[in-house]
């Protein structure tokens, strides 16, 4: 049901310029889906989904991808080469260094880049610790970062 409620919201946003949650609502009512406000601003976090300025110069909501989502990859590589000063592995344990106070920085610009083998990410003040699902895809991330950092 979740599942084909939040297909349903992104095929209503690509169609239609939606300008609220209540616009949003009322389709999803006309085309059978019964839902809450609460439950609509829950898929709209979990679906990425943001406010763009539409060519009429109001803000509608857009789903991520294209030209947007590669210009968010881009501002989080950015920030992820500003912080880093280190990293390594251990395992399955990826343990990042930071410029002081920037590890919550780092760690959020990876939990942005959606990696699948992550599991989570745990930040101090100079210092994050990302889990990764086995020993072989750290090890493989750590040669990703040193990529992105070059």
């Amino acid at each position: 049901m979740k599942e084909a409620r939040q297909e349903e919201i992104l095929r209503i946003i690509t169609e239609m310029e939606v300008e609220t949650q209540e616009q949003l609502l009322e389709e999803l009512s006309r085309r059978g889906i019964q839902t809450t406000q609460a439950t609509v601003s829950r898929d709209i976090k979990q679906l990425h989904i943001s406010k763009a300025l539409s060519e009429r110069g109001v803000y509608r909501y857009t789903a991520p991808g294209g030209r947007e989502a590669a210009d968010r990859e881009k501002r989080l590589c950015k920030i992820f080469r500003q912080c880093v000063v280190s990293f390594d592995f251990a395992q399955n344990i990826v343990v990042v260094n930071t410029m002081p106070g920037l590890a919550s920085a780092a760690a959020a610009a990876l939990d942005g880049m959606e990696q699948p083998d992550m599991v989570g990410s745990l930040a101090g003040d100079d210092t994050a610790i990302l889990i990764m699902r086995t020993a072989g895809a750290a090890e493989r991330f750590c040669q990703d970062l040193h990529t992105m950092l070059q």
